[in-house]
Order: C-alpha cells, then sequence, then structure tokens
C-alpha cells in the first residue's frame, strides 16, 4: 500500500438542480441563487437537518420548523409564535415557499433582512425566540457526532460559524417550491375551474371590483405577490411601525410587505399580526374594512367608501378562487418533512 497524501483530498459537493415549475420558467426569471452559496445536494441535506432540529435553540425544545411547519406551508397556524421561555411576538410567522424568486431581496414583514442567509440569523439569537447563544451553538455542533462531517462535506470544512449554518440553512430553503395548485393545473389546461371559481378570478382582476392583482399577482405572475410595502389600510394609528421603523421614513410607516396568496388554505391566520383568523375576515376588510391613514397606498383606491363594496355572491366566489391557490402537493412532499 501506498503512503497516504499529507493533504487530504477535497471533496466536491454536487450541485443541486432545483424541479422548477413550467409557468415559473414561463414566466419568471431565474432563480436568484447567491454566487458564495450555490446549492449542492449536500448543503441543501445539512441545512434541511439544521432547520429541523432542536439544537439550535437554546433549551433544545424548538427548531425553525416549530414555527414554520411543512403542514401548514411552514407557518405554524398561531396568531403569534411563542418562544422557548414563553414569551410571545408580535409578528405572525410568515410563510416560507419560492423564496428563490423574492427579487427584492428583502425578508420579514418589514424587510429588515437582507438576503435569506441574514435573516436566518436572528431567530436563534433573539430572546423572545430560540433565544440561543450563537457561540453555544456552535460548539454543540462541532461536538456533535456527524455535523462536523457533513458540514465538511458541504463546505469543505469542519469548523462550523453561524454564517455556515445559515448558509445552509437557506440553501434548504430556496428549494421550497410551490407550484401544483388547481390553479397551475388550470392554466396548463389539466383542470377546469368551477363558474364559482371563475367569477372569483374575475372579481380579483377587476379594478372596479376586488382589484387585488397590483399586490398579489395574476395568472402571469405565479409568485402572486409583488413582494412589495403597502399600507393596506388596517389601522388608523399604528402601533407597529412597520417598514417605517426600518427606514426611518415616516412616509413608510404601517407598510408591511405583500404576503403570496398561495397556501391560504394553510396559513391561517392572516395579516402580519395575525388579525384575521377566516378568509371571510380578509374578504370583508377589503370589501368594507379599509381605513384611511397618512400613508395609505394610493392602490386602496376605495378607501373613502371603506373599500371595493363587495356582494356576499361575490365574496363567496372570490374565496373560492383564492382557495384553488393552495398546493397539497408542497404541504406533502416529503423532500420538505423531517
Amino acid at each position: 500500500m501506498s503512503c497516504s497524501s499529507k493533504e487530504e483530498e477535497t471533496y466536491i459537493p454536487v450541485p443541486y438542480v432545483l424541479e422548477i415549475p413550467v409557468l415559473f420558467q414561463d414566466k419568471l426569471i431565474a432563480p436568484i441563487i447567491p454566487t458564495n452559496n450555490p446549492l449542492t445536494e449536500e448543503g441543501v441535506a445539512l441545512g434541511k437537518k439544521l432547520f429541523f432540529d432542536k439544537i439550535l435553540s437554546g433549551n433544545e425544545t424548538q427548531s425553525c420548523a416549530t414555527c414554520h411547519d411543512p403542514a401548514a406551508s411552514f407557518t405554524n397556524n398561531e396568531r403569534f409564535s411563542k418562544g422557548i421561555d414563553g414569551r410571545f411576538g408580535t409578528r405572525n410567522s410568515m410563510p416560507l415557499f419560492n423564496l428563490a424568486w423574492n427579487f427584492e431581496e428583502l425578508f420579514g414583514w418589514d424587510g429588515k433582512e437582507f438576503s435569506l442567509e441574514k435573516q436566518a440569523l436572528e431567530p436563534v439569537s433573539n430572546p423572545i425566540e430560540m433565544h440561543a447563544d450563537w457561540k453555544t451553538v456552535v460548539k454543540k455542533l462541532e461536538n456533535h457526532a456527524t455535523y462536523p462531517f457533513l458540514f465538511q462535506q458541504a463546505f469543505g470544512s469542519s469548523k462550523i460559524d453561524s454564517e455556515l449554518v445559515t448558509k445552509a440553512i437557506a440553501q434548504f430553503e430556496r428549494t421550497l417550491i410551490s407550484g401544483n395548485s388547481k390553479f397551475d393545473q388550470y392554466l396548463r389546461g389539466e383542470k377546469t375551474l368551477t363558474p364559482k371559481e371563475q367569477n372569483g378570478f374575475t372579481i380579483f382582476m377587476d379594478e372596479a371590483k376586488g382589484d387585488c392583482f397590483h399586490c398579489h399577482g395574476s395568472n402571469n405572475n405565479p409568485l402572486w405577490t409583488d413582494h412589495k410595502f403597502h399600507n393596506n389600510g388596517l389601522d388608523l394609528e399604528f402601533k407597529d411601525l412597520g417598514l417605517g421603523a426600518i427606514t426611518g421614513d415616516p412616509s413608510d410607516n404601517g407598510k408591511f410587505k405583500s404576503p403570496s396568496i398561495r397556501n391560504l388554505a394553510f396559513t391561517a391566520p392572516y395579516m402580519h399580526d395575525g388579525r384575521f383568523t377566516t378568509l371571510e375576515e380578509v374578504i370583508n376588510h377589503y370589501s368594507e374594512g379599509l381605513k384611511p391613514s397618512s400613508t395609505i397606498d394610493p392602490l386602496m383606491k376605495k378607501v373613502a367608501q371603506g373599500g371595493v363594496q363587495l356582494t356576499p355572491e361575490e365574496k363567496t366566489d372570490l374565496k373560492a378562487f383564492l382557495l384553488t391557490l393552495s398546493d397539497s402537493d408542497f404541504i406533502n412532499n416529503p423532500a420538505f418533512k423531517e
């Protein structure tokens, strides 16, 4: 036998190929993948393991998946999430999917985090969330039976730090693609809509009726969000300044990111503070519950009338359409479960 080389052979991770839905390929630009964090089979697998591992929390009782449950389209169906010490936040947990197409690259309800990698940093150390110390977390990972090897395979180094942890988690999150709802299948010519669902889509797209598409996309935008920040008439005055607290610009007060309306069947409650428990309440808000304020979005054109004033039948039809955007295959995908 020959002597071993003093330098270990470098392992080259296997590139991960995203399964991009046909409609996304036709209507969207390529996913945004940072050059310093390319997707690899090993990186995604490591990120998935970390996402579901309670080792990241201070007392090892919670994981990322505690607040971002695959069965709930990666939210948790609570108005506010509870941290390891029993304290509650003031924001609803955002669902996670199609994050590789966040062209604004601003994450969170208020856009405070630039990039998925940076977004994953704070929840671990936040005292009302996972309430851990990153140095302690890193030490636990370095002393773990398998993590040093997994980091070596994914990043070429068994030396672990918070940057590599969040890079791995971000890789996994970028694979969470939802693109096979009933409406997607309708657009691909595989299914038909009921008359109520079709009328609901017409209402959604009609500027004189629902007027929803400006913020929440259309059949030409399979993300079903504009990824921008809007004051959608929830309050006369603001306890939570939203984007304004980040920019310091009073004209941004009360503005929050438009969430995707995919998977609404799984993601209640709704809005940044989870104030609406049902889709009926959401629709009623836009129909007759708008509240004027100094930063109300110009797209809320009928705020003086309280909203778009839908009839009961129109509300029912609009809800029927919205539910066609829910993707059962996504929440049941074994690749996204522990």
